[in-house]
Parts: structure tokens; sequence; C-alpha cells
């Protein structure tokens, strides 16, 4: 496929889109979700499957484990064994199921935040406590305050730390180093780590994650990771996730909980579709690598050129930017409120993810480039009329 397939304009109105089931004025850029068609050999193992006409209970071949072991071995130069894979239909519904199988309630659940706001429900909706270390940032940049992270491990109410690998919304790799000293401080004090790693594939084209099961025998043996191709292959509404866990105690454990639960069983479609994207997607997959980073630059740019007051942090993974701006509004919520009602563009507002978020928006820049330049016009229509009011 060549890269400009990505300037393809693909409507997703009316489609039942929770994305676009919005006003025909506006721009949704908020969502996790990414405005491009699919790899052609993922439409293409679909439609076969759809033509075979019956759609009953599916099993777990063979395939499906290697098509993974084989993805992760060659683009992360991590060995995932078979026996540690459990097929789960979301990387959320795992989450939440671990929640309540790994920890009790009332227990204090860590994480370092802003974070992806969904984690929040998946703890306190099973009536645990989050306890957020808030990180630290300076310089327009984010790091670990590893001294009140202890802190927060070393309670004897917190049993569990999910970690966001890499960081949602701050578009941040971990490093090894960071990664292993988590790993160390988690295992001090007998908290487990629950490594969510479904962002981990789209990273800049000079990058690469660091899997946390990876960085020592204390990562190893003392997390469970969540994984997907939903991101990297927008794959979303297939419902296709992984769970895997090297600790044979804490495996049992999970499989058990997310068959309870019974999400441990996937659709007609599942498995077709995640066997095509790992194995017969990777050139279309590195071109859409090659685009996001380009629209990153785009943005980086027009901020500059324009000279917007508002300041982009770095980011090296995931396709969503994280907006500060704290120079444009001190209520950032009634910001991204305003531009919505009067630009029509949407972006998530930063206070969801806690932390500093408040001073945030959080900006999807998965989409074509005409959209993407249409947004940073609306963008600065809008800072430009909140000034005016302001």
């Amino acid at each position: 496929m060549k890269q400009n397939e990505f300037d393809k304009k693909v409507n997703r109105r009316n489609t039942n889109s929770l994305k676009w089931d919005i006003k025909d004025n506006e721009i949704p850029m908020w969502v996790a979700d990414m405005d491009f068609k699919t790899a052609p050999a993922i439409i293409k193992a679909i439609e076969k499957r759809a033509r075979h006409g019956i759609y009953g209970y599916t099993i777990i071949p063979d395939i499906w484990y290697e098509s993974i072991i084989n993805w992760w071995k060659n683009e992360h130069q991590f060995e995932i064994k078979k026996e540690w894979l459990q097929f789960s239909t979301g990387v959320v519904p795992a989450i939440s199921s671990i929640v309540k199988r790994i920890t009790n309630v009332g227990d204090n659940i860590v994480t370092l935040t802003p974070v992806y706001d969904i984690f929040f429900h998946s703890i306190e909706n099973a009536n645990r406590k989050t306890l957020e270390s808030p990180l630290v940032y300076e310089n327009g940049a984010y790091h670990i305050d590893f001294e009140d992270l202890e802190n927060k491990l070393k309670d004897k109410k917190t049993t569990m730390m999910i970690f966001c690998n890499p960081h949602n919304p701050i578009g941040k790799i971990w490093t090894k180093e960071e990664i292993e000293k988590v790993g160390h401080l988690c295992n001090k004090y007998n908290v487990v780590v629950l490594s969510d790693e479904i962002h981990c594939d789209i990273t800049d084209m000079d990058c690469s994650y660091v899997p946390f099961a990876s960085v020592s025998d204390e990562c190893l043996n003392n997390s469970i990771v969540c994984i997907s191709a939903s991101k990297a292959f927008n794959l979303a509404g297939i419902q296709s996730a992984a769970v895997y866990c090297a600790n044979e105690k804490l495996r049992k454990i999970i499989v058990k909980g997310l068959n309870s639960d019974e999400v441990a069983e996937p659709n007609c479609f599942a498995i077709d579709t995640i066997v095509a994207a790992f194995n017969d997607s990777k050139d279309w997959f590195m071109n859409l690598k090659q685009y996001i980073y380009e629209n990153k630059q785009i943005v980086k740019t027009y901020l500059k050129e324009n000279n917007l007051p508002i300041k982009l942090v770095e980011s090296k993974a995931t396709y969503l930017l994280w907006l500060d701006c704290s120079l444009v509004s001190k209520n950032v919520s009634k910001f991204a409120s305003f531009l919505r009602e009067k630009t029509g563009l949407y972006l998530s507002d930063g206070k969801v993810y806690r932390g500093n978020g408040t001073n945030f928006v959080r900006m999807n820049i998965a989409c074509n480039k005409t959209q993407l330049n249409k947004a940073l016009r609306m963008l600065k229509q809008g800072v430009l009329l909140y000034k005016k009011i302001g």
C-alpha cells in the first residue's frame, strides 16, 4: 500500500460510530480510534470469513498464538511463551476482571497520573481506591517521582499498580531503567503490576517501546500484561486482545477470572483478523507509523509558526498529542467546551486523566492531513475567540 492511501477521506458518519455520531459541523479528535481503513490483508480476511455464512462458536487455534509470539519477537525482541497467553475480548474488560481477581475491596491501586481515565472506572467501580502518584511536569516533559511512588507502594493497603506502557495521554516511552526501578519497588512491597501495553506498536520510526516483562526477572514474575492489535491496526470494534503472564500462580487466577466474567471467548472474526494483522500487514503498518509521525510534525510546526500559546508535550509514542493550554485559560475544561461549541473541534478534556490534566487537552491525530490542517485552523480560531471573551 502506498503511503498516500492514508490521505483518503473515509466518511464515518451514520455508521453508528462512537467517535462520529455527532453534529455535522463537528470534527471529533478525542477517542482513540483512527480514521483510516485498516490494512487490506485484514479486510480480505474479514470478507473471506463473512462469505462463509456461518458465524458459530470459535476456538483459538495455534496460529493465533504464533502470530502474537512472532510479532513480539520480531518487533519488540521479546519472546512470549504460548502458555502465558490468554485471549480476551478487550484490554479494558481484562483490566476490570483482573482488578477484581487480584485485589480485594478497599485495596489501593496505584497509577501514575495523568493517565487513561478508564483505569479509574475499572478500579473504583470495583470498590477499590485509586492512589495517584502524580508525574512531575518540568520543562515541558514528565518524569516519575520515585520517592512519592515508593511511599504509595509501601502503604499496606496497596496491592496493585496499573502501569501504562507507553503512557497515555502523554505519549511517553518508558526507559528500561525506569521500568526496572518501578518493577523493583513493586516487587519489594508485594504489589502486582498490571501493565497496559495496548499502544506499544505505534512509536516514532526511530523508537521502540520496552515490554515491561522483558526488563528483569522481577518484572517478568510480578506482572500481568495486556496487549492488542486494536490501536495499531484500528480494530477496536473487533473486540480482540490478549493477556500474558509468566507467573503460573497469578496466571491461574486471571484465566479463571476472565472465563468467569465471560470475556475469554472470541467472536468469529477475531482470530482471522489478528492473524492477518500480525502476519500479513507489516508494510501497511510501517507506512502508518510514518504518516502519524508526519502528522506530529505538522502540529508542532503549526503551533510554532502561528505563535499559539499552546505547548506540545514531546511525544514518541501513540497517535495522541497532549497539549498544554494553561496559557490560554485557567479553566481548560471551559476552554475545551468553548472550542467544541464555537468551532466544532472536539478534543478530550484533560481533567478526566487526573494529575495535572486540568491544564491540558488531548488530540487524536490519526486522520488524513486535510482533516488535521482543518482542525488546527479551528484550534487557532478557538484560541483567538477565547482571548476576546477572556
